[in-house]
């Protein structure tokens, strides 16, 4: 046996109290009054054996009851394992306060049993030891060590927050702020639900900080999540039917039935549909979204899902574009059959340009840039070019039979494209169309039907070299490529093996091909553009800059709040960091001046913490490993006795309070019940 506290045991000296108040009182001689002294000696005897044998079992008592409660002050343990570590101790107690920490446990959340049990933490722990308490905020203050009085105070603060830490960097802030404590003796705890999402420590091998994992099981529920939205084409058309496709995952292991989904826009609120969706599964689905009106629009889709909420709801924002811009550059005449087929198109706004005197300022409010019949690419234009489709821009490209092939090939390397090869003058049919792709997905009802496809005269061949990221979107009968698309930035490179001009190419003729190709290859201008984000995950924004000044200063607004992200001008984009800013899913404008809108941003809560599978106290030992104490104590009086016997040993000192507590009863009890 050992003792926390042994200078305690010198107040043992004051087992001398007993024995001086034995000598002085009980040895003071007292008058009694006989009516009869016939018996007077016979008495006297009697009575002096009983009183000497009750005296002597009271200052027994007392000697005791003074004893144990001597050997409580000096808190007396019997050590197990390894020799436990005197002296102040810094304690640092972690509590989850993610989303998932909102699920139930019996009548509770999870987070207020965290709460609860993180308070006996520290209340079992000394008053001079010292405590960090840390959440998934990791707010500066919560980087030091305070008393203990601040620690439970610090625990009631404690609330639900979209944060959601892996364990590894919860230990590593909570390694920093013990190593503050200037004391050998380090205590760690963290009580959280295990998800496995989140769950990184496996086999803990560090011995200079005690590890103990208390997991908190939660009343198993199910869980519907709206995990994705997203359009088809990335521009959304005025007056169009826009599909909108739409993913629900269930995260649990029963089957999920009538599961009512909704959608609010422009102030009304409309069914999507109702779903059923087998365990562990998702379900896609499409709604078609009618826009009435341009400019930026907001959107939110609902499902009632109960108790895990935050996962329920997703926002998210786009711009209707008023017209779809198109610029045809050329040489010599332009295709009267090209320019007829873009104003044919109510939402196209076609423009030509020779390619003499280009005004390269226009290119940055076009969707889409035809480069139909000409014969040379200079640099200068190459580099605009790919400027543009790295901002987003899409660029087809018709050859001219005359073109410089030399400089053909250079434009194309830049573009990491297929180089072509020499002009071909025979017959070629295209006889495959890439239905998968987005430029000709969903054209065709009948994929199967014997559709009337372009045939040519002469081409060009086009190399499928290594490395070239290029993608079939038609092909010749023998394997060549007639329209190949390249991925540049965040646009595209579109290239057609032919001349656009009749003599060589049927392709204007063929419109159930040609008026398609050119609309989708329009409206996927800004492919990369996204419709929502995710909190946390999502710091670095991008928007349009606006021109002015450098003073210029634009400033971010939800449903409360406003604030000045940091922002970083480059070329004509605006690049916004909002490091932690946005605490809150919805919708966010970004502005210049108030009221006057310059993009949106639609925030949502990360699903990471949807997926509800969790380590089990058995399964948390096995990954975790020896050095980790797993800590499964439900009630609160057991667990601080677990906390102290786990620290000290197995302690003793609640023992010697009863002992001495029964033993001034039991004086008590013969001082009153003995008549002498």
């Amino acid at each position: 046996m050992q003792f926390l506290y042994p200078l305690f045991l010198v107040g043992a000296l004051s087992l001398a109290i007993p024995v001086i108040l034995h000598l002085f009182y009980f040895r003071r001689f007292k008058k009694v009054y006989f009516t009869n002294v016939r018996f007077l000696k016979e008495v006297k005897e009697e009575t002096s054996s009983r009183s000497r044998l009750r005296n002597l079992l009271v200052l027994l008592m007392r000697l005791l009851a003074f004893l144990f409660l001597v050997l409580a002050f000096a808190q007396p343990f019997i050590p197990r394992g390894e020799a436990v570590k005197k002296g102040i101790k810094a304690v640092s107690v972690y509590v989850d306060n993610s989303f998932s920490m909102s699920a139930l446990s019996q009548d509770v959340p999870l987070l207020e049993q965290a709460k609860s049990r993180a308070r006996e933490i520290v209340k079992s722990y000394n008053t001079e030891d010292r405590f960090q308490v840390i959440s998934n905020e990791f707010s500066g203050r919560q980087q030091r060590l305070i008393s203990q009085e601040d620690a439970l105070a610090a625990i009631e603060e404690i609330r639900l927050t979209p944060d959601a830490r892996n364990l590894s960097a919860v230990l590593e802030r909570q390694k920093q702020a013990l190593s503050l404590g200037k004391t050998d003796n380090l205590v760690a705890y963290q009580l959280s639900d295990f998800q496995k999402s989140a769950c990184d420590i496996a086999q803990y091998a560090d011995s200079t900080v005690e590890l103990n994992l208390m997991p908190l099981q939660a009343v198993r529920e199910r869980n519907i999540s709206i995990d994705s939205v997203w359009f088809e084409a990335p521009v959304q058309m005025l007056n169009q039917t826009n599909p909108l496709f739409i993913r629900l995952r269930n995260h649990s292991d029963e089957p999920a039935e009538n599961i009512r989904l909704s959608i609010q826009y422009e102030g009304q609120t409309k069914p999507v549909g109702e779903f059923a969706i087998p365990p562990r599964s998702t379900v896609t689905d499409t709604f078609n979204l009618t826009l009435l009106r341009t400019g930026w629009r907001e959107a939110k889709l609902s499902l009632t899902d109960y108790p895990i909420q935050f996962d329920d709801h997703f926002f998210f924002s786009f711009q209707v574009a008023e017209k779809v811009r198109v610029l045809t550059i050329y040489e010599g005449n332009n295709n009267r059959y090209l320019d007829a087929a873009l104003r044919g198109l109510p939402q196209f706004e076609s423009s030509q340009q020779p390619i003499q005197g280009l005004d390269y300022s226009k290119f940055s409010g076009q969707q889409l840039i035809v480069l139909n019949d000409v014969t040379t690419i200079s640099s200068g234009l190459g580099s605009e070019l790919l400027r543009y489709t790295d901002q987003g821009g899409n660029v087809l490209v018709f050859p001219n039979r005359n073109l410089n092939l030399a400089n053909l090939r250079e434009f194309m390397k830049t573009f990491s494209a297929s180089e072509p090869q020499e002009f071909e003058q025979r017959q070629r049919q295209v006889s495959e169309v890439n239905t998968e792709e987005f430029i000709f997905k969903d054209v065709f009802e009948n994929k199967s039907a014997n559709l009337r496809l372009p045939s040519v005269k002469g081409s060009f061949r086009f190399s499928r070299g290594a490395g070239q990221q290029g993608e079939p979107l038609l092909s010749f009968r023998d394997g060549g490529l007639y329209l190949s698309k390249f991925k540049t930035g965040k646009g595209h490179l579109y290239v057609c093996a032919a001349p656009l001009a009749e003599e060589f190419n049927n392709l204007v003729s063929n419109g159930e091909i040609f008026i398609p190709m050119l609309y989708k290859m329009a409206i996927s201008a800004g492919n990369d553009l996204r419709i929502a984000y995710t909190i946390g995950r999502d710091e670095l924004l991008e928007a349009r800059h606006q021109g002015g000044g450098a003073e210029m200063v634009y400033k971010m607004k939800g449903l409360e709040e406003e604030f000045i992200p940091e922002q970083r001008i480059v070329g004509n984009s605006v690049y916004l960091d909002v490091n932690g800013q946005v605490r809150e899913a919805g919708h966010y404008q970004l502005f210049l001046q108030p009221g006057e809108t310059v993009q949106e941003f639609s925030f949502n809560y990360d699903r990471k913490e949807s997926e509800l599978e969790y380590f089990d106290a058995e399964g948390l030992k096995t990954y975790a490993g020896p050095l980790a104490n797993v800590i499964t104590a439900t009630d609160e009086a057991v667990l601080a006795a677990k906390i102290e016997e786990q620290s000290r040993g197995m302690v003793l000192w609640r023992w010697c309070i009863i002992l001495a507590l029964l033993f001034l009863a039991a004086e008590v009890f013969i001082l009153r019940l003995w008549k002498v």
